[in-house]
Formats: structure tokens, sequence, C-alpha cells
């Protein structure tokens, strides 16, 4: 893009401290990249700005970016991808806190989902990926559920994590929430011992229950009508069974839904809470600090739509700003929400790359040119109206 022409600012006393904190834009910009190109958009516009970047999710996906960037170190383990395969998984160690994506070992991205995949899929690799941190010396787990491939239950990480599931005639049961309705016996006296002393925390961006998840999010697991009938079926019987062998009754608890209802599982064996995703990525970067000192606040994602209204990374970080008293500036790749429905979430302004190039299409081929100019685009327009 040309370089934006240099917009008079009103800071007269001091520089502009400009935080730049955007989700990923799905399919083309991570959230580093994301920044990155939107800083070379303000540096254009006010040479002088003070920048601040940070990179933010909901607690999904990119998450463990950010715990390395906040200081973790990255750690990897052969684990079982969803469907069984061997995969090298990662996850991170910070200090005595483990941070553990689903979507790492578990994920949609490691599958190409079909009927078949929405029953066998299973959550094993994630359960070894804890089970690893403990042998490392965690004393806290930090679960992000998001992006799974799996409508478990989170019974296959129990499974590998020691609790025995058997089928009505003492058969092993099947990894895979296809199999969960066949469940007649849990057996918990080899789950590892050290989970009693550790605190799990599940990071997750939706409160839908555990009934009812495979309906809301199993279509997009390669589920069928009569797949997703299966496994509706199947996490019913895995809130019976764990409540009649630990008395925490997880069925219509908020959040349990979340990933395949994997946060069921812990939470009623260990007592896992579940908090807004992104207010533990907050916690990573220290973005009330961050805020503090900024000026104007800077963010984005791919899609700005209703589902952003939900929790997403963006608007719960208008929130927060809103709250500091921060003026928010936001990017979409598309922008779809209202002007009244933005306002009430904090945003003064949006731009979308959709709006700005001919298609969609070569908004998405190219993304970083797109960005950079709508930023340039908002941030002038701010700067004029301040």
């Amino acid at each position: 893009m040309r370089e934006a022409s240099p917009v008079h600012r009103p800071y007269r006393d001091r520089a502009l401290h400009v935080l730049i904190a955007p989700d990923k834009f799905k399919g083309t910009l991570t959230s580093r990249q994301a920044g990155e190109v939107i800083s070379r958009a303000v540096r254009a516009v006010l040479p002088d700005a003070i920048i601040h970047t940070a990179e933010i999710a909901d607690g999904g996906e990119g998450t463990l970016n950010i715990a390395v960037t906040a200081g973790g170190e990255l750690k990897s383990s052969v684990v079982r991808g969803p469907t069984g395969a061997l995969i090298e998984g990662r996850w991170v160690l910070r200090g005595q806190s483990a941070i553990i994506e689903v979507a790492d070992a578990s994920g949609l991205q490691l599958i190409h989902p079909t009927p078949a995949t929405s029953l066998g899929a299973s959550t094993f690799g994630t359960g070894q990926q804890i089970r690893h941190a403990l042998d490392l010396g965690a004393r806290e787990i930090v679960v992000a559920a998001g992006g799974s491939a799996t409508t478990d239950g989170g019974s296959g990480a129990m499974r590998a994590l020691g609790l025995r599931l058997a089928t009505a005639d003492g058969a092993s049961l099947p990894l895979g929430g296809g199999y969960l309705e066949h469940l007649h016996s849990i057996d918990s006296s080899m789950l590892d011992r050290r989970l009693t002393d550790v605190t799990v925390r599940v990071a997750a961006d939706v409160r839908n229950p555990l009934i009812g998840a495979a309906s809301e999010f199993a279509a997009q697991k390669g589920a069928t009508a009569p797949e997703i009938d299966v496994l509706e079926h199947g996490l019913k019987r895995w809130a019976i069974l764990l409540r009649r062998h630990t008395g925490v009754d997880v069925a219509e608890l908020p959040g349990m839904g979340a990933a395949g209802g994997f946060p069921a599982g812990l939470s009623a064996f260990v007592g896992a809470t579940i908090e807004r995703g992104f207010d533990v990525v907050a916690s990573f970067i220290g973005l009330d600090a961050q805020l503090e000192r900024a000026d104007l606040v800077i963010t984005g994602e791919g899609s700005l739509d209703r589902q952003s209204l939900q929790g997403k990374a963006p608007i719960a970080l208008a929130g927060r700003a809103r709250a500091a008293g921060k003026p928010v500036l936001a990017i979409g790749g598309r922008t779809i929400l209202s002007d009244d429905e933005l306002a009430t979430a904090g945003i003064l302004d949006t731009e979308s790359l959709a709006g700005i190039a001919p298609n969609v299409e070569e908004a998405m081929a190219h993304a970083h040119e797109y960005l950079e100019l709508a930023a340039a685009r908002v941030l002038t327009r701010w700067l004029q109206r301040s």
C-alpha cells in the first residue's frame, strides 16, 4: 500500500500510547502477524506514537503461542491424535503451570471430518499431555478448550489418566463419543493420584451445557443427524455414570459443553473450574497494566459478527478497555455487526478488509496489504474526530 500521510495528533503534550492487540485472522494471519501489520499502519499515520503490542485469544487456538510469549517454555511429546495416529503434541510449562490446548492433540485441524470421525474422535492425546505435565512437576493445569474434533465428554482424556470404562459385559469401552451410550461402569481405582494435588482450570469461550453440546457443535465435526443423536445419547449416559460414581452432576452446568464436553470428566473427578477463555489469556499478558498506560486500543479478528458478541477476544478486550476508559478501534476481515452493536460492545469505529478489497478472495489472498490499509483508514478517521 502507499504510505498514509501523517495526521496531526490531538495529544500535544506527549506521544500517543497505542496498544495493538488483535486476535488471529483465521486462515490468513496469526495474532502476532496481524499485530505487526497494524503496527506498520500506525507508524505511517503517527510516526511518533509509542506502540505496544499484545497477542490475544479467547482461550482456544493460539493460547500456546501467547503463553510462550509470556515466558513459558514450549514442550513436546508424542501422543495420540483424535483418531489414534501418533503425533507430536505441544504444550507449555510456565513456572509450575502447564498450558495445554485441546486443539493441539485433539483438534479438528488434524483430521478430515466425516461421520465416522465424529463418532470415533477422542481426547486421549490431551490426557496424555496432562500426564506428561504432571511428570514434569506441574501443580496447575490450564486447558484451553476449543477447536476440538471430539464429542467424547473428555472421557478419552480421563482414560489416558487412568480411568477405566467398561461395557455391560466387562469389556473395555472403545474410545470416542460414539461409544459412550454403551457405557456401563466406571473404575477410578487407577486414576492418576497426582490429580488430587493440582489445580485444573479450563478456559472456554462458550457457556453451553454438556447436554445439547452434540446438537450444537457436532455437525462441524463431521456428524450428520444420526451421529448427532448417538453422540447426544452418549453424553447423557456419561453424565449419568459420572453422577453415580462421583456425586457430581455435570449435565446442565454452564460451560461443560465446550470442546465436545471436554471439561465434564475433569470437573467430576478433579473439581476443574471453568473460566472465560479471554480472562485466562488476559492474565498471561498482564492486560490490565497494558490498558492502564494506553491512550488508544486497536484490535480485530477475521470476522466481527454475532458470534464475536458471545465472548470472542476482540469484544472481550473492548469491554475491558471501555471499563478502563480507553477508546477502541477494530478491524475485521469482514464486519457484519451494526454500529449500535459495535458501540454497545465498546468499539468506536471499525474497518473491514472485505469492504476495501474487490472481493473476499482478494482480501484473504492479500490480507497483509488490506489490513494495513484498513488500520490506517480507521485510525485516520478517529484522529480527525478527536
